[in-house]
């Protein structure tokens, strides 16, 4: 268990319930005495959910009526298994999301023929990699916001927007997470950077608001700036930043 000055530091497990029962009972009761807790636990949730969303993929016009006509051909599911009591995680959610989908593509595929099966197994397998990716990436940034040392400095950019910037010297790695970033522009993208004691390494770029993994370690660096940048990154920074944070010591 961690002392009461590290209680801070769970906010990231809390959210994406790994911590142990008993961590989970303490961190609960000091939720109820500290705001700044209770706001990264929202934003951690709030990312956690916009990762699983991307995961889903809207069904084309005729799926509806392939399903009803294949439906009888189907075998029917297994029982579900008695709940383990083990709280479920984000990635085992959007496991069962990729396997859903898989399932509902495979009874359209089933059902249709000709160029209608084949565009169907196409969007199963787009369907599959999807999700695939999405949970790669969400494991990726579960590695970072539950790791032991995990340590969150927020700001706000020049146009208001909310950031916070996760970073792990175990994992190497940070998570930049944004909330309220405007549209950057026609043919412009968010772009953003580590901080190599003056020098700009790139660091990844920015379509929307959630969290992102930011590209390579954080070693060396001492702070995470943001800009806007044509489509497609640039190898420095070619205007002011909207956002310098620096990274714990």
């Amino acid at each position: 268990m961690k002392h009461d000055g590290e209680l801070h530091t769970l906010t990231g497990a809390y959210a994406l319930h790994a911590l142990t029962p008993a961590e989970h009972e303490v961190f609960t009761t000091h939720l109820a005495d500290c705001p700044s807790c209770r706001q990264e636990v929202a934003e951690f949730s709030a990312t956690a959910a916009r990762l699983a969303g991307a995961a889903t993929l809207s069904p084309p016009p005729r799926m509806k009526d392939a399903v009803l006509y294949g439906i009888e051909s189907v075998r029917q599911l297994p029982p579900l298994l008695p709940a383990t009591g083990r709280p479920m995680t984000f990635t085992a959610i959007l496991r069962r999301k990729a396997i859903t989908l898989a399932i509902a593509a495979s009874i359209v595929g089933a059902a249709v023929l000709g160029g209608v099966t084949v565009r169907q197994n196409r969007l199963a397998e787009d369907a599959r990699q999807q999700a695939q990716a999405t949970e790669r990436r969400l494991q990726d940034v579960t590695a970072v916001v539950a790791a032991a040392d995990a340590r969150t400095v927020r700001g706000r950019t020049t146009t208001g927007a909310a950031t916070s910037v996760v970073s792990s010297k175990l994992q190497n790695r940070a998570v930049f997470i944004g909330s309220g970033l405007p549209d950057p522009g026609a043919g412009r993208t968010y772009q953003l950077w580590f901080e190599d004691h003056g020098t700009m390494r790139p660091a990844g770029l920015l379509t929307q608001d959630g969290a992102t993994l930011m590209q390579g370690g954080i070693q060396g660096a001492s702070g995470v700036g943001l800009t806007v940048e044509p489509a497609g990154g640039s190898a420095r920074p070619t205007s002011r930043p909207l956002l310098l944070l620096n990274l714990p010591a």
